[in-house]
């Protein structure tokens, strides 16, 4: 009987990063087709690509076509060390940017959903004054949940991160920049909606048991405040634009962020309950890794932050 053996990798090569960094796309796109914008080649250029980095590899990667595009195990573990591969090829790079005193190359920078309309945020202003004293680098903004940004800065997908403070890591090192305030919203379907419902509205936030609650899936102070009230959470998002969306519904009360929700109160479709009592304040801070020691522009994006915020007297 014949024995299939898998290839060997040997050394690798530049063709090999590049066929990594392309699976890499593919993956984080969802599929080989709605990688073709990002990779700036097409669907069958892609798929060749992919075949040729599982025969490099000797591995089964993915399942792609009527299917639809899905990671096999193997390829999950390839994706998690392309991960770290690409992060240790951007450090030596950067590395090699502080021995010669410059900054170049990419830098990935992660905030928060919704932090656009936030006007105590600057991240807007610390991008310009970046781009003045780094012309070289090229910057990669990344909006993503509040774990995925902390996970991404651990393991050097993310060089800077910026998001709501609720948990410390040793490994993590923090600085405040600016804050906002959550209120809690029904939508204009919900019985608390109008000020004459039978309904009557909530008098401390034991009586918000008696409603259903719709709040973040993950650690986060909407999280912690969530189970620290016991509210009777019966619908689960990841972003605050699901949370509107659950709440616009008219089913469920949650809470957002006041700059946000603006919109959707000044046209009727929601309204705060009780704004003085149902509420709380989120600070957020610039996350860098401690260790290895943070690029030459990391260092320079997270001063151009801290400079940016200081109007808000928190740093």
């Amino acid at each position: 009987m014949q024995v299939k053996t898998r290839a060997s990798l040997g050394q690798l090569s530049d063709m090999d990063i590049r066929l990594l960094r392309v699976f890499k796309s593919v993956v984080e796109c969802g599929g080989m087709a709605a990688a073709e914008l990002e990779l700036n080649i097409g669907t069958s250029t892609i798929s060749r690509h992919i075949k040729d980095l599982e025969t490099r590899l000797g591995l089964n990667l993915c399942r792609r076509g009527r299917a639809g595009f899905a990671l096999s195990a193997e390829g999950e573990q390839i994706y998690a060390e392309t991960l770290r591969l690409l992060a240790g090829a951007d450090a030596f790079r950067s590395s090699v940017d502080e021995i010669h005193r410059r900054m170049g190359g990419q830098l990935n920078i992660a905030v928060f959903d919704k932090t656009a309309s936030n006007p105590a945020a600057r991240i807007g202003a610390a991008i310009a004054l970046f781009s003045e004293r780094a012309p070289e680098v090229n910057l990669h903004l990344h909006v993503a949940p509040l774990n995925t940004i902390e996970r991404g800065v651990l393991d050097g997908q993310f060089q800077v991160g910026v998001i709501p403070g609720h948990r410390s890591s040793d490994t993590l090192s923090y600085d405040e920049l600016f804050s906002e305030t959550m209120y809690l919203y029904c939508g204009a379907q919900h019985t608390l909606f109008r000020a004459d419902s039978a309904a009557p509205e909530p008098v401390d936030w034991d009586g918000l048991r008696a409603h259903d609650f719709a709040g973040l899936g993950y650690h986060s102070p909407n999280m912690e405040i969530s189970q620290q009230m016991r509210l009777a959470r019966k619908a689960t998002g990841y972003d605050q634009e699901s949370i509107a969306t659950l709440i616009l519904s008219g089913r469920y009360l949650g809470f957002l962020p006041d700059h946000y929700a603006q919109s959707f109160v000044a046209s009727g479709q929601m309204r705060a309950v009780r704004p003085e009592l149902f509420r709380y304040t989120c600070s957020f801070f610039c996350i860098v890794r401690r260790t290895p020691q943070p690029s030459r522009a990391s260092r320079a994006f997270q001063d151009c932050l801290l400079q940016a915020h200081a109007v808000n007297g928190v740093v």
